[in-house]
């Protein structure tokens, strides 16, 4: 166990067995993480609600009685935060989590386990939240394959059609949230959000480790109004 720069210490993995060196280098950076144990001292469930609390006490996106969808939600470290932000946990607000996978309960939120692609998923996430949503917010990344290029165009893609979901649940004047990554394909995905929202910037939380590409997209002021299918990615269903 030695110090890093800043005179932690810094636990090292022994590669062995049939860890992969991938295994060991993710292990690693975990457990050398400030913001993995920062989470587990706080009861965040991931240490992506940080990034969620850096953007949200800089952009004040998440204002009490506010309705919000967490698209991709599991395991909850963002619809933790959400809930609290807009007292959905003292029935003022309201915050419904999706995603394809399980998640275990989280006080004042919904949640959904389904395909936000479906057809219907709009028209099931509406009537849930009883409305239109002010925030759609989304901490998702596409399934890796290794090859760089069909990487970006995946990632853009998912980011690409959930912001057709966010189109057909946000109320004028909503507010758009999501994982992407620095990249040269996300031009089409920049324009398309300048025609629905009024402002599009891109910001970096310091949460987000500093050797990664990630960094969000925020879109504020949804013009509102429907789109027309060519606009539109295809759903699955």
């Amino acid at each position: 166990m030695a110090k890093d720069t800043t005179g932690r210490l810094h636990v090292q993995v022994k590669t062995g067995g049939k860890r992969k060196l991938s295994s060991k280098l993710w292990l690693e950076r975990q457990l050398n993480d400030p913001y993995v144990a920062k989470a587990k001292a706080a009861g965040y469930r991931s240490r992506a609600a940080f990034k969620l609390l850096e953007i949200d006490d800089k952009f004040r996106l998440l204002k009490p009685g506010m309705a919000v969808v967490d698209l991709g939600a599991a395991p909850g470290g963002w619809s933790q935060i959400a809930a609290k932000r807009v007292g959905s946990r003292e029935a003022k607000g309201k915050v419904v989590a999706i995603d394809l996978l399980e998640m275990s309960e989280i006080p004042g939120v919904d949640f959904a386990q389904l395909d936000f692609m479906d057809n219907d998923a709009p028209e099931k996430l509406t009537a849930m939240l009883g409305g239109k949503a002010d925030v759609v917010m989304s901490d998702m990344a596409a399934n890796t394959t290794g090859h760089r290029k069909t990487d970006q165009l995946r990632i853009v893609g998912l980011v690409e059609t959930a912001v057709a979901f966010a189109c057909d649940v946000l109320k004028p004047g909503g507010t758009f949230l999501a994982k992407t990554f620095q990249s040269g394909a996300d031009a089409e995905l920049l324009a398309q959000l300048k025609r629905d929202f009024a402002t599009v910037r891109h910001v970096k939380p310091a949460a987000s480790r500093q050797d990664s590409s990630e960094r969000y997209v925020l879109a504020t002021g949804f013009r509102g109004g429907t789109r027309s299918e060519s606009d539109t990615p295809s759903r699955s269903g």
